[in-house]
């Protein structure tokens, strides 16, 4: 017997069904919104991960050389690999490019709570558009994917911040401060101790007391005394910029999920505006359920023209999101369910087989023997499988030219004539034969 590899998961059908469930409602709401399905591979090259994010990423990758000693990782996130999509057709593309895919992803880290080394997201990604209305847009499919998954705003909470906030607020110290560790720093600063979390700004270039009035600033949250004691026009933008995002996030209903958070940052350096993470509003989950921002950059760092872009991508599957659905239980019931199983008794395999053919035609979900069973194993199975109606079509019941239709949550049972089971239309049951 062979153990499972850490870090990975196996879904069996009843726990697959509810994903499956989830996953269709959040593209759902991608699709109402106008995001076109792409489909990406599973390798790129480990330079374009190395070139973005330095050697030390490829520690946390699943990295190796090929069999065309090409140096290659299975993908750790898709935003790099939709920024190359992006520049190798940029001429031919329509602006905005809204784009959503579905798909596994790889890291090599420690797995914890709604975090494995395979994890499966929901990608979501505007290209095109440096509009604060096309942020706005991301929050509100966010926000309308969890509201049509069963969430309320007292489940959820969007914490916004702007990164060229957290910048321009370091640089007015006016020493030399390594801005991407100081905002790395801040993104760690929930999860570490207050004492790490200084030596980390400190470590950056701050002053210890310099550490405690940048950290004190953003606590507060208050956007006018930012703008005040930063005294730059780079920072007054920002706080404009963040703003007129909320103000569309208002327009489009989704304004009473935000929350203004400075200490937001995100932790990767290829976001540039407006950020945000997605957190329980009761505390019982500790991380992030999912985060998304702008990262106005990062095509034409992968040689494509300057092209705005912002997204968002929650995890749908052994990830947060399905934590915090089960806490607030709205989690999709993890079972199997059948329209009808057709049940064959004796030597009647061509009229079961042609009635469970045309029920499918219908586009209901059917089962069939398959295995050569008796009638008590076979209602046994539809049992197993949820089966709502079993039609049985048995050798005495072809004799009277019908078949048998059982309800299997009453038990009751009726008989419908052969010529005219099932209807051209509809979904019919017993009570339909009364």
């Amino acid at each position: 017997m062979y153990d499972r590899i850490k870090g990975f998961h196996d879904f069996y059908p009843g726990e697959m069904a509810a994903h499956r469930e989830m996953i269709d409602a959040v593209e759902s709401v991608a699709r109402r919104y106008g995001f076109r399905e792409i489909a990406t591979p599973a390798l790129e090259p480990t330079e374009m991960y190395v070139d973005k994010s330095g050697e030390e990423i490829v520690e946390e990758l699943y990295s190796f050389t090929d069999q065309g000693e090409r140096d290659v990782a299975l993908t750790p996130e898709l935003t790099p690999t939709v920024a190359r999509m992006v520049v190798v057709k940029q001429q031919e593309l329509s602006k905005p490019i809204k784009w959503f895919s579905t798909r596994p992803f790889w890291r090599y880290e420690e797995p914890q709570q709604g975090r494995y080394r395979e994890f499966y997201q929901t990608n979501v990604d505007i290209f095109g558009s440096e509009a604060p209305e096309a942020d706005a847009e991301v929050l509100a499919f966010a926000a309308d994917a969890l509201t049509d998954l069963g969430l309320t705003a007292e489940d959820f909470d969007f914490r916004v911040s702007h990164r060229d906030i957290l910048g321009g607020l370091l640089a007015s110290f006016g020493r030399d401060v390594d801005t991407e560790a100081a905002i790395r720093a801040v993104d760690k600063s929930a999860k570490v101790e207050d004492a790490e979390y200084y030596g980390l700004l400190e470590d950056a270039g701050l002053t210890y007391d310099e550490a405690r009035q940048f950290d004190d600033l953003l606590s507060a949250n208050d956007l006018e005394e930012l703008v005040e004691f930063a005294g730059t026009n780079r920072v007054e933008a920002a706080v404009s910029n963040l703003r007129a995002v909320l103000a569309a996030a208002e327009d489009f209903g989704v304004r009473e999920y935000c929350t203004v958070s400075l200490r937001t940052a995100r932790g990767l350096d290829y976001y540039t505006g407006v950020v945000f993470e997605c957190f329980d509003a009761e505390g019982e989950i500790g991380r992030s359920i999912f985060g998304g921002g702008r990262y106005d950059d990062l095509i034409e760092s992968f040689g494509g023209q300057p092209t705005p872009a912002v997204g968002v991508a929650p995890g749908v599957m052994n990830s947060t999101l399905p934590l915090l659905l089960q806490r607030a239980g709205v989690w999709p019931e993890e079972a199997v369910s059948t329209d009808y199983y057709v049940l064959s008794v004796g030597d009647t395999r061509p009229v079961a087989a042609g009635v469970a053919r045309e029920l499918r035609d219908l586009g209901h979900v059917v089962e069939a023997d398959v295995a050569d069973r008796s009638f008590s194993a076979q209602m046994s199975y539809a049992d197993s499988i949820n089966a709502e109606t079993v039609v049985i079509v048995g050798e005495r019941d072809l004799e009277n030219d019908e078949v048998t239709i059982k309800d299997m949550e009453t038990g009751e049972q009726t008989t419908a004539p052969v010529e005219e089971f099932p209807p051209e239309v509809g979904r019919p049951t017993h009570e339909d034969y009364e």
